[in-house]
């Protein structure tokens, strides 16, 4: 069943929300430093990549929000593979750090795969390390006991606590890549969400006939206004993931752009925005991450 369509989408506000979920985690934080114990995220940045550097940034910043330490781990791009597994192995072992990430993407010439794989999974605030997607794969049902991948929880936090019910819907995914096409069908058919997933990517036969069927859209192809209103369904809810680098016809300059075209607020019933929907909440996704491990961590000792 579909919601009321009144033929404009409201908007799934991914700052808004992200702000009350940093609000309940700084809680959690506290509640945490009185018994001694203080979250700690790590980050390891290689180069000076202007998009990495200032996401990396950003992350630091939300610690700082919600009282969670930061461990910053620089590099220089001319950082070799045993400089960079060897800042791995220090995150690994100390205590302070609670999780960490490995901001993407790497210099050429690095094995990122043997990086990653590298990362202590109990360690992996990103939730994409081969053990914990395996984990996940593994537990459809019950609680789960490893970091979730982030974006694709960012997706259903955000659905969810605009109230929106996943159970029973029909969910389209575009977009095949590990951080989200791949995962998010992982958790949106666990029990406790017990969704309907299809899984399409820029290769699929008549798409449009796939995003038509569904009551949720999940763009994340990275493909610039790939979804078109005449392919979405009449209070539909949509979210655009995805995003690309395009040039302005008008200006010439850069910009970034989403999955979802144009118009496509005139017939969803509900849209996140790009920016400023699913962005926000993945950052604040990773921060639950971390408090999570803090928390199990300090259950089991």
């Amino acid at each position: 069943m579909r919601a009321p369509w009144d033929g404009a989408a409201r908007v799934l506000d991914g700052k808004a929300t992200a702000a009350a979920l940093k609000a309940e985690l700084a809680e959690r934080v506290a509640a945490l430093r009185q018994r001694g114990i203080t979250p700690g995220l790590g980050t390891v940045l290689v180069g000076e990549d202007p998009g990495s550097v200032k996401y990396v940034a950003g992350k630091h910043a939300d610690c700082a929000e919600v009282g969670i330490e930061s461990i910053r781990v620089d590099l220089p791009a001319t950082a070799t593979q045993a400089e960079i597994e060897a800042a791995i192995d220090r995150l690994n072992a100390d205590p302070a750090c609670t999780g960490y990430i490995v901001q993407l993407p790497l210099p050429a010439g690095i094995d990122t795969n043997a990086i990653l794989e590298r990362v202590d999974p109990d360690k992996d605030a990103d939730g994409l390390h081969p053990t914990n997607l395996g984990r996940l794969v593994l537990r459809g049902t019950g609680p789960i006991t490893s970091p979730l991948p982030c974006t694709p929880r960012a997706c259903i936090e955000l659905v969810t606590r605009h109230g929106i019910d996943l159970a029973g819907k029909n969910v389209c995914v575009i977009g095949r890549g590990v951080t989200v096409g791949r995962s998010i069908g992982l958790l949106l058919m666990r029990k406790d969400v017990n969704a309907t997933v299809d899984v399409c990517h820029t290769g699929t036969v008549d798409l449009a006939a796939h995003v038509r069927r569904a009551d949720v859209v999940i763009a994340a192809a990275g493909s610039a206004g790939i979804i078109t209103a005449d392919m979405v369904a009449p209070g539909a809810v949509v979210l655009d993931v995805g995003v690309s680098r395009v040039v302005d016809p008008e200006t010439g300059k850069g910009r970034i752009m989403g999955d979802v075209a144009d118009g496509v607020d005139q017939v969803a019933a509900w849209l996140s925005p790009n920016p400023g929907g699913v962005g926000p909440m993945t950052r604040a996704l990773l921060l639950a991450n971390v408090v999570e491990i803090a928390e199990r961590n300090a259950t089991d000792s």
